[in-house]
């Protein structure tokens, strides 16, 4: 796994198999002199009443590939594979002061629309 690096903690091969097997999940890798520089995952979401949005689950850029725009650039990425697999729209959650997210994602064209509270379970890993 070329980009396990750039994953907060190392990925485990089975984990990726099953993440990459599954429609509407996805996986960008930006390379920089054919070495791993950031990646972007994110994942179809549809409901009944809304339709299919693209949620950018993780965006992450080698230390020395940061701000250069190659997490701006993924963003585009992710963006255009909604587009083309008919989403309406892509969202991210990212803490208040992330501000390097932040600006990463306003960059690639995202708005800061309402306040928004994140809620989660730590549920049993098996």
């Amino acid at each position: 796994m070329t980009a396990s690096s750039l994953f907060d903690e190392p990925a485990r091969r089975e984990w990726a198999s099953l993440f990459l097997a599954r429609d509407g999940h996805h996986m960008l890798i930006a390379y920089i002199d054919d070495a791993s520089a950031g990646f972007v995952s994110g994942v179809e979401m549809t409901h009944p009443d809304k339709g299919t949005e693209m949620f950018l689950y993780e965006l992450g850029v080698a230390e020395e590939h940061r701000r250069s725009g190659v997490g701006r650039a993924l963003v585009e990425a992710l963006g255009q594979v909604a587009i083309e697999q008919g989403c309406y729209g892509m969202w991210v959650g990212t803490e208040p002061d992330n501000v390097a997210a932040i600006a990463t994602y306003q960059s690639g064209g995202a708005e800061d629309l309402e306040p928004f509270v994140t809620l989660s379970w730590s549920l049993a890993v098996h």
